[in-house]
């Protein structure tokens, strides 16, 4: 087929989206319907159906067929979305916050106003933190039971950047990261930027297939795996110790790198020991207090073996220089005077009862989520699409992601991920009765 036909094919395809004449949803002829209706080889009519699904346009999902895309609807809606606009309630990114943390703030910076130290926070820090920082930290993890010296922690600004430093400290372009086929989208960012390739884990009802990951390693070159046993975004796990342990071995037979993404792990009760409790000498810990204080305060830490700590430290250079020295006085502050346990037991039972309040107001549909987590994953009844559905919802002021963001593996299944802690109860409820609604619009 001559290149300007082909092209002539793709545009006209794409025309024909863009002005509505294919609506969303449309089922588009099979691979070999096309080439005979048009004359194509069959690779060829695959070529075409490729390249329209490169630009977004369409997605091929397997048993179903091919079809076209909501293209109002963002590709990375869920990852790179600003805040809502004014009046859209925003399932799309949690945030959660206490109403009394605002004064906690003003608390919080007039005694930093009186410290003596104020001086000292105007100037560089240490690329890694200040050792007393560095030293608080680790006291404050002792409540997620782990034991570890200053000296292996750093201190980032955010999770995010403790993610990225890690990669771009331990990890070359090319390497061979296995995932989850559902995983924080946040990461696939990171890796998409490092050019890392991200092999995906499959999914059964209790978690990530460790059996797979064991095969997977076996057949390629695997140089680390990201993972989130305690409390993972977005399926709201939390890994008993019999899997963690069966992954730790896995990574000495194989000799992995483990990073170990916390984030949420604040919000479980009492959860097996961390994998770096496990396994300190392969694993590499990361969390921060977004989620348990609040989203705008950039601190975060990093727990790494010794030998890697300067890599790290090198790359935090490089990034940021060091984190901000105000804000981390601010969040050692709250962790020594407890502030910091106690917004999480808050948050914890805050957490709880918007899950509850999510789960009644979604009776009959099937959710997946741990009960003191502040989202949950709604996989979507077989005749319901993802993006029409958020683009429904958004028609309606209520932002939800699609699957996408957090998807590895095609196909992309068709779920929602729900974010709860970024609205107030009373305009939650009202939201999740506006999802209940446009699914059973578009399921009968």
């Amino acid at each position: 087929m001559p290149r300007a036909r082909y092209k002539t094919l793709v545009d006209t395809f794409a025309s024909d989206i863009a002005s509505g004449a294919l609506p969303p949803g449309t089922r588009l002829p099979t691979h070999r319907q096309l080439a005979e209706q048009e004359g194509l080889a069959l690779v060829t009519a695959s070529r075409v159906y490729a390249e329209l699904e490169a630009m977004g346009l369409i997605s091929g999902e397997t048993g179903r067929g091919t079809f076209v895309r909501e293209i109002a609807l963002p590709l990375s809606h869920g990852v790179d979305q600003q805040a809502a606009a004014a009046g859209v309630l925003d399932l799309n990114f949690n945030y959660p916050a206490l109403p009394e943390q605002a004064e906690l703030l003003r608390t919080g910076l007039r005694q930093l106003a009186l410290s003596g130290d104020l001086e000292a926070l105007l100037r560089y820090q240490p690329h890694a933190g200040r050792g007393h920082e560095r030293a608080c930290i680790a006291r404050h993890l002792t409540t997620r039971g782990l034991q570890v010296e200053a000296e292996e922690v750093l201190i980032v600004s955010g999770a995010q950047h403790g993610l990225a430093a890690t990669v771009m400290g331990l990890l070359k372009p090319g390497d061979v990261v296995a995932v989850d086929a559902l995983t924080y989208s946040g990461f696939k960012v990171i890796a998409d930027a490092h050019r890392l390739e991200l092999v995906p884990i499959p999914l059964s009802e209790a978690g990530p297939d460790l059996e797979a990951l064991e095969g997977l390693c076996r057949k390629r070159r695997v140089k680390a795996v990201y993972a989130m046993p305690t409390l993972h975004n977005p399926m709201g796990w939390v890994m008993d110790l019999p899997w963690r342990e069966r992954l730790v071995n896995i990574a000495r037979t194989h000799g992995l790198l483990l990073i170990e993404d916390a984030a949420y792990a604040f919000l479980a009760d009492a959860p097996p020991l961390p994998l770096r409790a496990l396994a300190p000498e392969l694993t590499v810990y990361v969390s921060g207090f977004s989620k348990n204080i609040a989203t705008g305060l950039r601190v975060g830490f990093v727990v790494a073996p010794l030998q890697w700590v300067p890599a790290i430290e090198r790359t935090i250079r490089a990034t940021t220089w060091n984190t901000p020295g105000v804000m981390t006085a601010l969040v050692c502050g709250w962790i020594e005077d407890g502030t910091v346990l106690r917004l999480e037991a808050e948050k914890r039972m805050d957490a709880r009862k918007r899950q509850a309040l999510a789960r009644k107001s979604l009776n009959g549909l099937k959710v997946i989520g741990h009960p003191a987590s502040y989202f949950l994953w709604l996989p979507l009844p077989e005749e319901v699409r993802a993006d029409q559905l958020a683009m429904a919802l958004l028609s309606m002021n209520v932002a939800v992601s699609t699957a996408e963001p957090f998807a590895i593996a095609h196909p992309v299944p068709h779920a929602i991920r729900l974010a709860l802690g970024s609205v107030e109860p009373g305009a939650l409820h009202q939201a999740l009765n506006k999802v209940r609604q446009v699914i059973a619009n578009f399921a009968y």
